[in-house]
Order: structure tokens, then C-alpha cells, then sequence
């Protein structure tokens, strides 16, 4: 049997897993959108279904003053003594903290803070029943992977943080995951950025705090300066499954067309881990990975497909759901027009850093066909609903209903940076359709009804929404939108789809 990476198609960056019996699970980043850190559910590590999100409410998931790519960083998840534990960073807000469940799916509990600086906290629960925390950090002794024992009751501090290695000379150490394994402690971090010069290294000890002897194989996983269509890989997690073999989660990136540039963010990978007559681990063919890779040889646990349309006959949003900050209250709804999705705009615009009426999902395909229901018969001027391919504040594509002038028109934005372009058309009354055809190379952008031919709109590059060009940590997300400094007028979403044009290398 074979599986095809990534796992996690889209958005879903720095993956940290854990195993309890024979079930599987994982988390990754969410960054300025919540819920925060969603956790998926495997029985065989290639098939994934999200189970629920880890931070569901605005007290554990503050996101007000979180600015493009800030709010949550890299979560580690582990198990120990019938508790789920899953700490990250909120780096605007609580800084280092986890919170902890005794079901995966949730609810989990409040934040429980660590006060340690840096980012990306991982734990081991080790044998003698002590506790070990490790962040990335620039601190007293420089920059590095730093350590301290807490009270995974409180959260307390038991110790000093310690610097416990600089990692083997590259760029940025960070994404530290401690591991006990035949006496010895193992320590894995990221090197290099996570960038085009990401990898994995990893180091060992006799002590919990050191000194950790180098691999002399390092780095263990890297695809810098290879020609291969996956990019910038590390930030890693292991897992042993209960066969006895040893896997692997990274992040990596598919870049599009040349000079590189990826658009739908950092991705989970899977590969198998092998152990060196030494004792040291390699991830994959020496630190290389494939898009077409050998399963694991467990039962393959396939879960439903879920349907390519949305149309929001639920009580609550599915899983995929996210929005962009903490919602405002009335922004949205599902019970003031059953049936429909009904987004209520405010002040804040897709420009602003804050918290517009917005409703998306991740990009997960190069190619695929989306489209939604809009009925929106905006009656202040400058009100406008609609879909847009979204980056950042800064940089994002919009095909939207807008009142200018007093009459009821269709518009397509370009935001790119400091440049703003905006085309423009008369709207017919009634409900419309808009429509995103994805490409790996561009988007184009039409408006139909279901008694009228398509209008097309225009297109757009989708490099020019790349993290090269955009910056930042996240991927494109698509959303239903709506703004207006009053919210009067609703804006009723009927269905979203989603459709997948072609699967392959996807």
C-alpha cells in the first residue's frame, strides 16, 4: 500500500502526535484564527479526521490584539496518565501555557501559563514522575533550546530555566521535542528558519539537561538546495506505532512554478523513521521524503467523505470553520435565517487587523472549484458581503456584493500590498452566485444566476499571494465576508462549496 503526502493538505503547519493504544493524534498551528489548534483523530497515521479544536472560547483563545501571523504558535500534544496535555504559545497574549482533557475532542480546560519565555513548548513526562518543559529561546545564556521542571498540576516552576543546547550551528533552534528512550534522553529541534533552509537535528544525553552530544548524521530530515517539489521541511515530531515502527510528522511546502513561491501554506508530512546501528534516528531515505510513500503496515481506517457542500442546515459550523480573530457578537449566525449562514458587517474590513465578519476555510488544493450563494440587497452605502481568497490584511483577492452610488454592484479587488485594484459592474437584484476557480497558478472570478449566463470578473495570480511575496506564517484561507459600519442589511449565504477538480500530487 502506498499514501501520498501531505497527510494534512493546506494550512495545517508545525504537527506535534501522540499515540495512546491504537489510536492516533495530532494538532497543529493556528496563528490569529479560532478556534485555535485543531486536533484530528487517525487509526492508521494516513487517514485523519479533525475531532474538534483544543481552544474553543474567547478565555482561552484571546486573540484582540493578535496582528497578521501572531496568537498561536507551534502546540505539542502528549498523553500521561489518562490525561491529554497540549501546550503552545499565545504570543499576544499569555505567552507559554497548555491546557489539558481527559477526551481528545474536547472540552479542554483553561489555560494553565508556564513562565518561561520563547516559543514552541513541548513536555516529557518522564519515569521518575518529574516534568520538563522546553521552549525556544533567546535568554540569559543566549539563544537556544532552554528547560525547566514544572508542576503539571499548576504550571509552576520547580527550577531555573537552563540553556540545554544551541542546536548544531544553524539558523533559529527552535521546535524542541525531549524524548526518553532506553535510558538515554533524545532531543530533536528545527534548524535553518522555516524556510527554504529548514531541517531537523537531533542531540542525546545521559541527563535530562545535558550535556547532549550531537548526531554525527545531522541534520536527519532537510531538503535544502534538492530538486524535489517538497520544500523547507522540519519542524518534527516522532511517534512509535504499536507495530514497533517509528514515524515521523513535519511540516514542508509545495511551492508552485519557478522562482518558488507557495500559497497554501506549510503543510503535514508523514514519513517512516529508521534507527541507525548506533542509535540514532533518520527520517525518511536519509533525511528525504517522497509525495508517493510505502503505508504503514497498519489497518487502514478510511473515514467518510465529506460532502463538497455547506449548506448550513446545522445548528453549529462544521469543523472546518474558522474565523479570523474572535468573532464579534452578532456578526454571524445560523439560527436568524435557518437555512442560510447570515453574516452581520462591522467597521473592520478585510484591511484591518481586527475582527470583520469572516467565515473560512483553508485552501487545500491547487485546483478546485468554489463557489456560494450570496442573496445581499445592501441598502447603505458601502456595504459589501461576499468571498475573498485571503492571506492577510494586506494582501487578498475579493469577489463581493457593494451598494456605490446608490446602486447595487459587483466588484473584484486586488489588494496586494500598497496597490489597490478594483473592477466593477452593474448587479442585477436577487439572490447571486460567486464563483473562485483555483489553479496553481492563478484564480479567476465570476458571478452568475441560476437565470443568467456567468459574468466573468478577471483573475488573479496566485503568487502574488504567496508567503514570499505576503509574508508571514499562515495560508490562504477562503471566507464568506461582509462589512458595513452598521451591520443592517444581512448578508445570507445559502450553500458553499467546495469542489476538487483533480486530487493528483494534491
Amino acid at each position: 500500500m502506498k499514501f501520498s503526502n501531505p497527510i494534512l493538505p493546506g494550512f495545517y503547519p508545525d504537527p506535534s502526535i501522540c499515540r495512546v493504544g491504537e489510536d492516533y493524534y495530532l494538532v497543529t498551528s493556528t496563528f490569529e484564527y479560532f478556534p485555535g489548534v485543531p486536533i484530528f483523530h487517525s487509526k492508521d497515521l494516513v487517514n485523519w479526521k479533525q475531532i474538534g479544536h483544543c481552544l474553543t472560547s474567547e478565555k482561552q483563545l484571546p486573540l484582540k490584539d493578535a496582528g497578521s501571523s501572531g496568537g498561536i504558535y507551534a502546540p505539542t500534544l502528549r498523553y500521561h496518565e489518562d490525561w491529554y496535555y497540549m501546550t503552545t504559545t499565545n504570543v499576544s497574549g499569555i505567552g507559554n501555557f497548555y491546557v489539558k482533557s481527559k477526551d481528545p475532542a474536547g472540552p479542554w480546560s483553561d489555560p494553565i501559563p508556564v513562565a518561561q519565555q520563547g516559543i514552541d513548548p513541548s513536555l516529557l513526562f518522564d519515569d521518575d514522575g518529574r516534568v520538563y518543559f522546553q521552549t525556544a529561546c533567546y535568554g540569559d545564556e543566549g539563544e537556544g533550546i532552554y528547560q525547566c521542571e514544572i508542576d503539571v498540576a499548576n504550571g509552576k516552576k520547580l527550577t531555573e530555566s537552563r540553556l540545554i543546547w544551541r542546536g548544531s550551528g544553524g539558523a533559529s533552534p527552535e521546535a524542541p521535542h525531549l524524548y526518553k528512550m532506553d535510558g538515554l534522553y533524545y532531543l530533536m529541534i528545527a534548524e535553518g528558519g522555516t524556510e527554504y533552509g529548514h531541517m531537523v537535528t537531533v542531540s542525546r544525553s545521559r541527563h535530562p539537561y545535558g550535556p547532549f552530544e550531537p548526531c554525527p548524521h545531522n541534520p536527519i530530515l532537510s531538503h535544502r538546495s534538492r530538486r524535489s517539489p517538497i520544500h523547507a521541511t522540519g519542524h518534527a515530531d516522532l511517534v512509535q506505532a504499536q507495530d514497533g515502527t517509528w514515524w515521523a510528522v513535519f511540516l514542508g511546502i509545495r511551492p508552485v512554478s519557478y522562482p518558488m513561491r507557495h500559497h497554501l501554506g506549510r503543510e503535514t508530512y508523514l514519513a517512516p523513521v529508521t534507527w541507525t546501528a548506533d542509535g540514532w534516528p533518520s527520517i525518511g531515505f536519509e533525511g528525504r521524503v517522497e509525495q508517493v510513500m510505502d503505508s504503514p503496515q497498519l489497518p487502514e481506517c478510511r473515514w467518510p467523505a465529506k460532502p463538497s457542500r455547506d449548506d448550513f442546515d446545522h445548528a453549529s459550523l462544521g469543523l472546518d470553520w474558522v474565523f479570523l480573530r474572535n468573532p464579534l457578537p452578532g456578526s454571524w449566525s445560523l439560527q436568524e435565517h435557518p437555512g442560510y449562514l447570515v453574516l452581520r458587517g462591522n467597521p473592520s474590513s478585510l484591511n484591518d487587523a481586527a475582527s470583520p465578519a469572516f467565515v473560512g476555510r483553508r485552501l487545500c488544493h491547487f485546483s478546485c472549484n468554489i463557489s456560494a450563494a450570496l442573496d445581499f440587497e445592501p441598502a447603505n452605502e458601502g456595504e459589501e458581503a461576499g468571498l475573498t481568497v485571503f492571506m492577510n490584511e494586506r494582501y487578498h483577492y475579493d469577489l463581493a456584493v457593494k451598494l456605490i452610488n446608490g446602486k447595487k454592484t459587483i466588484i473584484f479587488r486586488r489588494t496586494v500590498g500598497s496597490l489597490c485594484v478594483e473592477q466593477t459592474c452593474r448587479c442585477p437584484e436577487g439572490p447571486v452566485v460567486l464563483r473562485i476557480e483555483a489553479m496553481p497558478e492563478h484564480f479567476r472570478f465570476s458571478m452568475g444566476q441560476n437565470s443568467s449566463g456567468v459574468l466573468n470578473m478577471g483573475s488573479g495570480e496566485t503568487h502574488l499571494l504567496a508567503t514570499e511575496v505576503a509574508g508571514g506564517f499562515t495560508g490562504l484561507m477562503i471566507a464568506m465576508y461582509a462589512f458595513g459600519d452598521n451591520g443592517t442589511t444581512p448578508a445570507l449565504f445559502d450553500w458553499f462549496d467546495y469542489e476538487v477538480i483533480d486530487s493528483r500530487a494534491e
